[in-house]
């Protein structure tokens, strides 16, 4: 229960802190990814000041033994970059580029742009379905 309290929690306050800063905003998201257009910059600041508080986070949390709802810590341990990570880190940067959603913020998207952003998750479910029954 204590994971599942301290998940939700985490959630509302990343989602909150999206739509706050306009990342679940898929035209301010476009408008920082066109560098030769309308290049807006101010998600920069955003990227900076999360890297401002994560950075010196995940420095402490190299010390722990355990996280506080879990018996340990769950740090990822591949290191090899193989063609499957290549090839899917290339369909999400083109799907980001297309639709200016990723997974974090079309969620947060939903509760106020529920019919574009529905649209984005229910293909992002899909094509989850899809990558997962083609890794077997």
């Amino acid at each position: 229960m204590k994971q599942h309290l301290i998940a939700i929690a985490a959630g509302l306050v990343f989602g909150f802190g999206l739509c706050l800063s306009h990342m679940a905003d898929p035209d301010k998201v476009l408008a920082f990814l066109d560098l030769v257009g309308g290049w807006d910059p101010s998600l920069a600041l955003v990227m900076g000041g999360a890297l401002l508080v994560t950075v010196p986070a995940f420095a402490v949390l190299r010390g722990w033994r355990r996280p506080w709802a879990d018996t340990a810590m769950h740090w990822p341990t591949a290191t090899d970059i193989d063609h499957r990570l290549a090839l899917g880190a290339a369909l999400f940067g083109i799907g980001w580029g297309l639709a200016g959603y990723c997974p974090g913020p079309a969620l947060a998207a939903l509760t106020f742009n529920p019919h574009e952003a529905l649209i984005f998750v229910a293909a992002l479910v899909i094509g989850g379905r899809v990558a997962g029954w083609r890794a077997r």
